[in-house]
């Protein structure tokens, strides 16, 4: 059984994830999401999909990043 780092729910079938050299056990991909995934600098929304980025600095969406004064970025098609 492993423990996962977000809940603390000792789940047998439970995952590891590991971002940046650093390894994450979790027993959902909701608890996954909730500690790993990036957030939107201006509205602070969790990202899901890949986002855009500037200066190593992560948006939502192209609106987020003209609202924080990022120009040239755009939505994918």
């Amino acid at each position: 059984m492993a423990t996962c780092d977000m809940c603390g729910n000792e789940y047998a079938d439970a995952m590891q994830i590991t971002v940046g050299g650093e390894t994450h056990t979790f027993d959902s991909f909701e608890c996954a999401i909730h500690a790993i995934a990036p957030r939107c600098k201006h509205c602070g929304c969790t990202i899901l999909g890949h986002g855009l980025e500037a200066d190593g600095t992560m948006f939502c969406c192209a609106h987020c990043a003209r609202e924080s004064g990022v120009e040239g970025l755009a939505d994918h098609a």
